[in-house]
């Protein structure tokens, strides 16, 4: 089993869509970890405030297949690729991180480079894995976001009530 980090966000119908996401993410591993929700201003364009957190899961999937199976969730959950307005985003599911894969695959920079950019994708990383280290470094999330600039990017703990998972932070 590998185990895989992933950021969920949206600012579109926000609720429903991290509920459903979850919900279906659960499907794929019913051990699932999720972070705390968060709410954070859009970041890079003019739009409403977005839903964000944390999933650690564990999978025998190769990559490209999760990440079908990811768009797949994201579909049946509101994403619509096309004809929002810019500033829009419905359930955006990313990879953050693969087991230890380093680079680019078909598309996918592993790991994602948001980790260390967003506090909207680094805190609650941190808070369901602060020991684990970043691929490719021995920097643990949690020792990144005792180092980040928190100063440029407010969070927002959600009051979410997401049905708790086996261990929900």
């Amino acid at each position: 089993m590998i185990k895989v980090f992933l950021g969920l966000g949206t600012n579109v119908d926000r609720e429903r869509s991290m509920r459903g996401g979850l919900e279906a993410l659960r499907t794929l591993d019913p051990e699932l970890i999720v972070s705390p929700m968060y709410e954070s201003k859009a970041v890079g364009f003019d739009g409403a405030p977005f839903y964000n957190c944390a999933v650690q899961m564990h999978t025998e999937l190769p990559l490209v297949e999760l990440i079908a199976a990811l768009k797949d969730i994201e579909n049946s959950n509101g994403r619509i690729r096309i004809a929002l307005p810019a500033e829009a985003k419905g359930l955006d599911i990313d990879v953050l991180s693969y087991g230890e894969l380093l680079g680019d695959f078909d598309g996918v920079a592993l790991p994602r480079a948001d980790i260390t950019r967003y506090a909207h994708v680094l805190l609650p990383l941190s808070e369901i894995a602060p020991e684990d280290c970043l691929p490719g470094t021995k920097l643990s999330y949690q020792a990144l976001w005792q180092g980040f600039n928190k100063s440029d990017q407010q969070l927002d703990v959600v009051d979410f009530g997401f049905p708790p998972s086996p261990r929900q932070i």
